[in-house]
């Protein structure tokens, strides 16, 4: 089993938070189609054969191609790839970019997963994020997929945003509950260095959420979306049952991808890369002995590192035999050691062979998780 990622840059705003690789100008799109469909033929054989399970169209923004262009790329995958017939294609789209007849022709493509990005119900905010749709398209955009027969439909939110108040934030959860969707995304807005945000924070105009008003959001964030009989997943994922993101699923749980485009990442369990950020570069060496990329082999430490990191995040979180017969009695001591402490805290609780965190333990997960990290043979 494996899944295939493509990272489509283009789009047309720039999100305030985004730290996404992404172009504003789409000038070159035929020429990225064609590196893009190169990339694919050269590394067809990264994946050894494996059945490919899903397709994950990401971005930037993959809704600005037009839905020939998008059949073309997944016609081209089908004749490299060995894809599964009832594989999970899903795609990410800006909810102004979607009509009838743009979701008719997605169906047709057999896509069977859509990834509306609405991030709040409130155009006060969406204007503070400088999002491009409004909150009325965003109800309009989700009406039109179910309308369509779209059945997996996932939205994602943001919470923490500067000036939404933990009741807003409860009244953003209701409103996308009552459409029936089967999965939701909420992430915390996290200001990065590089962003419009960052700048801003940089230079006093921006200040973050206190970490009172965070964890009281993530609160009612869990609360609400098991009210509404999701299971929480992953420390950002909800999913009725059914309806768990397949391609991130197996991102958590270390299944191979391959990853197509600027700044796709790939991993086949020994080693990652991940393409430069940079598209003119992209267009020129894709598919070529010159593609520029960089690449980690990984030693049985970082592999280790890299499933305590993952695994951590959701709700199967460590299992203890798999991390023995694995690791050997080094990883398995290792895990046992640290557990304890956070168990005796409350942070994590062990149910038969597995250490999950709690609620209480996934609010500060990133802590939890850096204490985890085995430390290297120079540390």
């Amino acid at each position: 089993m494996a899944g295939i990622y493509i990272h489509i840059p283009f789009c047309k705003k720039l999100c305030n938070y985004c730290d996404f690789y992404h172009v504003i100008a789409n000038d070159d799109r035929a020429d990225f189609l064609k590196a893009l469909k190169k990339e694919a033929g050269f590394r067809k054989d990264y994946l050894k054969q494996e059945p490919v399970s899903t397709i994950y169209l990401g971005g930037g923004t993959p809704s600005v191609l037009s839905v020939s262009e998008t059949g073309s790329l997944l016609s081209h995958l089908e004749n490299n790839f060995n894809i599964e017939k009832d594989s999970e294609i899903t795609i990410e789209i800006n909810p102004d970019d979607i009509t009838p007849e743009y979701l008719k022709d997605l169906r047709k493509l057999n896509i069977n997963r859509i990834s509306l990005g609405v991030q709040s119900w409130r155009d006060e905010d969406l204007h503070m994020l400088n999002r491009r749709h409004t909150a009325r398209q965003a109800e309009e955009a989700i009406n039109a997929a179910i309308n369509e027969g779209f059945t997996n439909i996932t939205i994602d939110l943001i919470y923490g945003i500067p000036g939404m108040s933990s009741d807003a934030w409860a009244a953003n959860l209701d409103k996308s509950f009552s459409f029936g969707i089967s999965h939701l995304s909420a992430y915390h807005l996290t200001i990065e260095p590089g962003t419009v945000f960052g700048k801003m924070k940089k230079n006093g105009l921006l200040e973050e959420v206190d970490e009172e008003e965070s964890t009281t959001q993530f609160n009612i964030l869990v609360e609400k979306a098991a009210g509404a009989g999701f299971l929480h997943y992953e420390i950002s994922n909800f999913g009725k049952p059914g309806f768990f993101s397949i391609h991130n699923t197996n991102y958590w749980k270390q299944v191979p991808y391959l990853g197509l485009g600027p700044s796709a990442h790939s991993f086949n369990r020994y080693s990652r890369q991940w393409n430069q950020r940079d598209l003119k570069k992209y267009i020129k060496h894709a598919g070529t002995d010159k593609q520029l990329f960089e690449k980690e082999e990984l030693d049985l430490k970082t592999r280790f590192n890299e499933y305590i990191m993952t695994s951590l995040r959701t709700m199967w979180g460590i299992d203890l035999e798999y991390t023995e017969r694995t690791f050997e009695k080094e990883g398995y001591d290792y895990v046992i050691n640290m557990a304890g402490k956070f168990i005796n805290y409350g942070l994590m609780k062990q149910e038969k062979n597995t250490l999950i965190l709690t609620n209480q333990g996934m609010m500060i997960s990133d802590n939890i998780i850096s204490e985890f990290m085995m430390p290297g043979d120079n540390s």
